[in-house]
């Protein structure tokens, strides 16, 4: 596995194999196109908590297992400045996370325009992910604007309930254990409905049930919350 070491570590969970797709299927097909080599420029948009950074954490994990792929989340880079996008363009696969975060800023987005037109000279993979779609951000570089628009953009859907359960024992079954129905039922009705909070509450729970030798039942929960 050829990787650029990036120091943002990828969680072991973000994988294809533990997205719940729901009404995403074309997105998440596309995605492991991507992985597979399929040469594009990319961009997935949706609101917090719909997949955006699994996905291309996940593209990230398929892509290094053939060539050089690297995983960027610019909320937490842009203090950093525009240079820390200096020398990328020799990725095969390129992944930026939270894009919106640097559009309307001029040096950023000079920096980005020559990452785009040289990812594309040499025929290499740009993805990004932003809440909105790029005909809706504040561009400074029109042109840049309009290369992105031009892009295979995907929007990104929230799982309904349903869906939402699934996708928890999903994740669940990837961690190695078992969430009953009734169990999922009960998360969901007294936390906050998105993925995210859902998904790190039950990596804690799974911690503690095996510490506790214990079975993810409500009353093990209830007692692990009270402490």
């Amino acid at each position: 596995m050829k990787q650029i070491p990036l120091g943002v570590r990828i969680p072991d969970r973000a994988v294809f194999e533990s997205f719940f797709p729901g009404r995403n299927v074309q997105a998440v097909e596309y995605a492991m196109e991507i992985a597979a080599d399929t040469r594009s420029v990319t961009w997935l948009c949706g609101p917090a908590s719909v997949g955006k950074t699994h996905l291309l954490q996940a593209i990230v994990a398929r892509a290094s297992q053939c060539g050089l792929a690297g995983y960027f989340p610019l909320v937490e880079l842009a203090p950093l400045g525009a240079g820390v996008l200096e020398g990328l363009t020799s990725l095969d696969c390129l992944c930026l996370d939270d894009l919106d975060q640097v559009v309307g800023q001029l040096d950023w987005e000079k920096t980005l325009f020559g990452l785009l037109r040289e990812i594309q000279e040499r025929d290499g993979n740009l993805v990004v992910a932003a809440k909105a779609p790029p005909a809706l951000l504040p561009w400074s570089l029109r042109d840049l604007g309009s290369r992105f628009t031009a892009a295979a953009i995907f929007q990104l859907h929230e799982l309904d309930e349903d869906e939402q359960q699934k996708a928890l024992q999903l994740h669940a079954h990837v961690r190695g254990f078992e969430l009953p129905d009734d169990t999922a039922r009960w998360l969901q009705r007294r936390f906050p409905r998105d993925m995210r909070t859902l998904y790190d509450l039950l990596d804690t729970l799974d911690e503690a049930a095996l510490v506790a030798q214990r079975r993810l039942t409500v009353p093990f929960i209830r007692s692990v919350l009270k402490e």
